[in-house]
C-alpha cells in the first residue's frame, strides 16, 4: 500500500475571490466590477455589492472577504469612516481598497488605515492593478 494519495487534477478547484464593493452609487460599483472583472489572481471573483453603511458591517461581521472595495465619497456614511471602524472593532479584518475623491485625499486613506487608494474618475486599469496587487503573490528578487 502507497503513502503517497493519489487525486484527480479536475477535483481540485480554487477559491473564489469574494469582495464586497460599497457606493451608495451604483455607477461606482458597477464601474469596479467592470474594471476588476470576472477573475483576479487567476480565480474567479464572488462580489457582493452594498449601498448603506449597517449593509456593510453586517457582511463583514458574518462573512468572509478577501477585499473590501469603499468608496470613500458616498453619501452620509463614507468609505474612509467605515473602513477606520472595520479596522478597530472588526477582529482580522479583510484588507481594503479606498476609493477616494483625489489623490491629494491619499493621506485620508493612510488615517483610515486602509491597505491602499485609488482616487476618482476611477481608471479601470488603475483600479484593475490596485485589486490584483492583493491577489498576486509578491516576487521575491534575488
Amino acid at each position: 500500500m502507497s503513502d503517497v494519495a493519489k487525486h484527480d487534477k479536475s477535483e481540485v478547484t480554487a477559491r473564489k475571490a469574494r469582495i464586497l464593493v460599497y457606493s451608495d452609487d451604483r455607477n461606482v460599483r458597477e464601474k469596479v466590477r467592470f474594471a476588476v472583472g470576472s477573475t483576479v489572481g487567476g480565480r474567479s471573483v464572488e462580489w457582493l455589492e452594498t449601498a448603506t453603511h449597517a449593509a456593510v458591517i453586517e457582511a463583514v461581521e458574518n462573512e468572509h472577504f478577501d477585499l473590501l472595495v469603499l468608496d470613500g465619497e458616498a453619501a452620509k456614511v463614507g468609505g474612509m469612516g467605515i473602513c477606520r471602524q472595520i479596522k478597530h472593532e472588526i477582529y482580522a479584518a479583510p484588507p481594503v481598497l479606498l476609493l477616494v475623491g483625489r489623490p491629494a485625499d491619499a493621506w485620508l486613506a493612510t488615517w483610515s488605515e486602509a491597505e491602499a487608494a485609488v482616487a476618482h474618475p476611477l481608471d479601470p486599469f488603475v483600479v484593475r492593478d490596485a485589486v490584483e496587487g492583493f491577489f498576486t503573490p509578491a516576487t521575491q528578487s534575488s
